[in-house]
């Protein structure tokens, strides 16, 4: 399990995560939704160790985030950043073997290849396996990213709007991929997600940040609703559920109103209308 014990991180003077607490367990798909500037990707830095915060505990197993100990809490993660740039020089497969690297020596071996390009065909891109990276779309090295985070075979993956460069399709391929290896591998996966219909589907625990606090968790279907999005976006929203009890928002314009409809644009002239024209005419 992996704990987050009174939290304290701060940049610039803005403060991140005020005294947060939260406890994420394996082998649950657990996303993470709020505003922008409210610390989402802060969070996941933090827990990686990119970020020093300022007071409180993250452990994992019973191990504690500690500096000196860096390079050995990291290889349990697999960790997929937002807005990464693949301008090198390197295949397809090269990349996604790169998140084996500290198995790789100056001879390939059959059985990472083999991993490699399994990972590959699992997302769909196995035909991409010797294209050059600099010359895919942002959507393709997405995936490419996220085949190679898959590589390391972590305990704890975390992806940072892992789905905001692709289209519907590979949307829900990465994604139910995710939650079917989560389940199967027992990772403690956390990501972060924009699209609140989507962290709906597929979020087993919401966790919604806002001004340095997680201010709800739990499964969508018992914490989303429209005064929930109202009070974390200042949007009006209806909230319905499916057959399944999966949530659905509907944001509704502000001062939005609907267009008239065929019978009120085209309604018969009322009597004192008719008369009047009548008139006109004789």
């Amino acid at each position: 399990m992996l704990q987050i014990k009174n939290l304290n991180v701060s940049l610039d003077n803005l403060i991140l995560a005020r005294d947060m607490s939260f406890s994420l367990e394996p082998g649950k798909m657990n996303v993470i939704i709020g505003p922008n500037g409210t610390g989402k990707s802060t969070l996941l830095k933090t827990l990686f160790g990119d970020i020093l915060p300022e007071s409180g505990d993250i452990s994992f197993n019973n191990a504690t985030l500690k500096r000196k100990h860096l390079s050995q809490w990291r290889e349990q993660f697999g960790y997929m950043p937002q807005d990464i740039k693949l301008d090198i020089e390197l295949s397809v497969l090269e990349v996604v073997l790169l998140g084996k690297l500290d198995a790789l020596s100056l001879r390939l071996d059959d059985t990472l290849i083999k991993q490699a390009l399994t990972a590959l065909e699992k997302i769909g891109l196995l035909h991409l396996a010797n294209r050059p990276v600099n010359r895919l779309s942002g959507g393709q090295c997405q995936m490419i990213l996220f085949a190679q985070a898959l590589m390391r075979t972590p305990k704890i993956l975390m992806l940072d709007e892992p789905v905001s460069a692709l289209d519907l399709h590979f949307q829900h391929v990465l994604l139910d991929h995710l939650d079917t290896e989560t389940k199967h591998q027992g990772w403690v996966t956390l990501m972060v997600l924009h699209d609140l219909n989507l962290a709906a589907q597929y979020a087993d625990n919401l966790l919604v940040l806002k001004d340095g606090n997680v201010i709800a968790s739990g499964h969508p279907s018992d914490i989303l609703t429209p005064a929930l999005v109202k009070d974390v976006y200042d949007v009006n929203a209806e909230v319905t559920k499916d057959a399944y009890g999966i949530p659905f928002v509907r944001t509704i314009r502000q001062g939005f109103l609907p267009p008239k409809t065929n019978s009120q644009t085209h309604r018969s002239p009322s009597r004192t209308t008719a008369t009047q024209g009548l008139r006109n005419v004789i």
